[in-house]
């Protein structure tokens, strides 16, 4: 029985990432925005200076999720005892009997998946900034930050805290501390980051940038 090769796909085809349209690539300028005829998906849309602004607010998220672990994030009083707790606190309260494995499926999700990928975008996207070479490994570790963006809840958690104020404000007397609006300042940053890349145009650099 003789075999039939297949033909390989070439390779100045990309695929949108929402209906895996296959689109022939081309260079996009500065300031275009390269969208698919399908479903209108935005492919790629360079801008000037967009990895330093991502760099810029992927720090301020590390320093606002600092923020948010070690203050005080709610302050709650009722028949005149107060109990203030942060973060921490909160994750930590899970942490025994059965459901101690839900204090680590917290911790995981609203914090530590998000600083790793918050650190591995400035792996990946700071040297580029500067002109250098990419860092070693910085593909992998690109590929890594992509995998986890589906995974970082903090937003997720936002939206509970905030339901959950709701039914416990007839109560309890309820404080919000600086931790609560440094977490929402989080995700408002983390929102406007991913807004800012364009993953097209990061892959392009770093092939661009191993090649040169």
């Amino acid at each position: 029985m003789s075999v039939v090769p297949v033909p390989s796909l070439p390779d100045d085809l990309i695929a949108c990432p929402s209906c895996d349209a296959l689109l022939h690539d081309r260079d996009v300028a500065l300031g275009e925005t390269l969208r698919c005829p399908r479903c209108h998906e935005v492919i790629e849309a360079p801008r000037a200076l967009a990895m330093t602004r991502i760099i810029m607010l992927a720090l301020a998220a590390l320093i606002l999720m600092i923020a948010a672990i070690f203050f005080p994030f709610l302050e709650l009083g009722a028949a005149g005892m107060v109990r203030r707790s942060s973060l921490l606190d909160t994750v930590m309260a899970f942490s025994t009997g059965l459901t101690a494995p839900l204090t680590l499926a917290m911790a995981a999700l609203i914090v530590v998946l998000p600083v790793t990928r918050f650190m591995a975008l400035l792996y990946v996207l700071g040297p580029m900034a500067f002109g250098w070479h990419p860092a070693r490994f910085a593909a992998p570790v690109f590929r890594l930050a992509e995998a986890l963006r589906p995974w970082a809840m903090a937003e997720v958690f936002v939206v509970g805290v905030a339901v959950a104020l709701v039914k416990v404000a007839g109560l309890a007397h309820i404080s919000i501390g600086p931790a609560f609006w440094a977490f929402v300042a989080l995700v408002i940053v983390t929102v406007l980051k991913d807004n800012f890349m364009s993953r097209v145009t990061v892959w392009k650099t770093l092939d661009a940038r191993r090649r040169s």
